[in-house]
């Protein structure tokens, strides 16, 4: 008779304490198991209306226990990237948000951001090391514009040539709009220039700006004439921060780690334009993901923001601070005119004014702040980019093929060396 007994709910052991209600499969084999003890038959049909479990499956339970979980060791797309995940989480500086950006950009990588996380704490790879947080002030839609520079970047080509560079960097305080500019040099004119680019990218100018104690516009704790005179041209308040107090410009600050998600790229660029391109695909994402403070994209704060913008000065005055570099104008060969020697560049730029710097016995040429070429200085008369040149040399040649005229240009320009040796 005892095993006949039916435990109806089982709501009570034999002290009389109520059971709490179960849900799990695990509970279930508790109380199959409570029951096995003491030797009670069970009710399959109740225990799966409880459970919601199929009985057949209740009364296996029952018999035979819970079965053993069995663990799949299934391989992740990962593996295929592994040699290159421990190679750059080598290199001084890395983020794992870097690292994922190189992974889908040059490796093809489709995966998602938390498989990569995942995967580097599953195979045990070290980690980059975190960094301070900065206070955050905020401010008002079209209030103010904060800028820094990302200094002294060091990157090395393909080629094994080190390129040493900066990155002008500023941020509309209200939406997190960011926009980076490459630059060789950090001069006066240089902030001027980029302040400038900026606020142009931008479509508006902001009532203030905001950075550190730069050394190049502010001498002895004040803003030079040049700043001064540019902040009235742009109708715009300038404020610095307090000395010891860069944190205040927190929200420039954050973004500039993303500068970081360079370093994978070392050894993997062939010249300053890929650099460029880099940096410039870097600003789009940047942009486009989501920030955790605001909880959205900069790129849709931003169409508020836009509104809240004074209008932008004059072409003239813009044009002034875009010229504090060497202006030259392109002739019709594509070609302009420097020290005696002439250097090419695309045919698109011909009879337009360019600017261009010297630097390092090399010839970089703007147009705007957009660096479209750079030549190395000689005494050669002529100085062709094979790029420039196939371009001319396409348009007067039209019976042949690309693959032709390619080959056509290389053989020239090799006789243009033998020619000035």
């Amino acid at each position: 008779m005892k095993n006949m007994i039916k435990f109806n709910c089982y709501s009570k052991d034999i002290g009389g304490k109520v059971m709490n209600k179960l849900s799990t499969i695990e509970d279930l084999y508790k109380e199959v198991n409570f029951l096995k003890v003491m030797d009670l038959k069970p009710n399959y049909s109740e225990l799966s209306r409880k459970y919601n479990i199929d009985p057949r499956r209740v009364k296996k339970i029952y018999e035979n226990g819970l079965p053993e979980k069995v663990t799949r060791n299934k391989p992740s797309k990962l593996d295929n990237y592994k040699e290159i995940i421990e190679e750059k989480m080598k290199l001084k500086g890395i983020k794992l948000s870097s690292l994922y950006n190189y992974l889908c950009e040059v490796e093809g990588y489709k995966g998602s951001y938390g498989s990569l996380t995942y995967y580097i704490r599953k195979n045990d790879i070290k980690k980059p090391t975190k960094e301070n947080g900065k206070v955050v002030y905020e401010t008002e839609p079209g209030e103010q514009l904060q800028f820094d520079w990302v200094e002294d970047i060091k990157m090395i080509l393909k080629t094994g040539e080190v390129i040493e560079f900066n990155v002008f960097s500023a941020e509309l305080a209200f939406s997190r709009m960011h926009y980076f500019i490459f630059s060789l040099t950090k001069t006066r004119e240089d902030v001027l220039r980029c302040l400038t680019n900026t606020f142009e990218h931008f479509e508006g100018v902001t009532k203030t700006t905001l950075t550190d104690n730069m050394s190049s516009i502010v001498s002895n704790g004040n803003f030079c004439d040049e700043i001064k005179t540019f902040a009235k041209d742009f109708n715009i308040n300038l404020n610095k921060c307090k000395v010891r107090h860069s944190w205040t410009k927190g929200k420039v600050e954050v973004r500039n780690k993303f500068i970081k998600w360079l370093i994978p790229f070392n050894n993997e660029l062939d010249s300053i334009e890929e650099i460029i391109k880099v940096i410039e695909n870097i600003n789009k994402k940047v942009n486009e993901r989501v920030n955790k403070r605001i909880n959205t994209k900069p790129v849709l704060l931003y169409l508020k923001e836009k509104e809240y913008l004074s209008p932008l000065p004059s072409k003239e005055i813009r044009n002034y601070y875009y010229n504090l570099l060497k202006p030259v104008k392109v002739s019709n060969l594509s070609m302009i005119y420097y020290k005696g020697c002439q250097y090419s560049v695309p045919r698109e730029f011909i009879n337009k004014t360019l600017k261009i710097k010297e630097l390092n016995n090399k010839l970089y040429i703007y147009n705007n702040t957009d660096l479209i070429r750079i030549h190395t200085l000689n005494n050669n008369i002529i100085n062709y980019n094979e790029e420039d040149y196939m371009e001319a040399l396409s348009r007067t040649i039209n019976n042949k093929k690309e693959e032709e005229i390619e080959e056509l240009a290389k053989k020239n320009l090799r006789l243009f060396d033998e020619f000035k040796k």
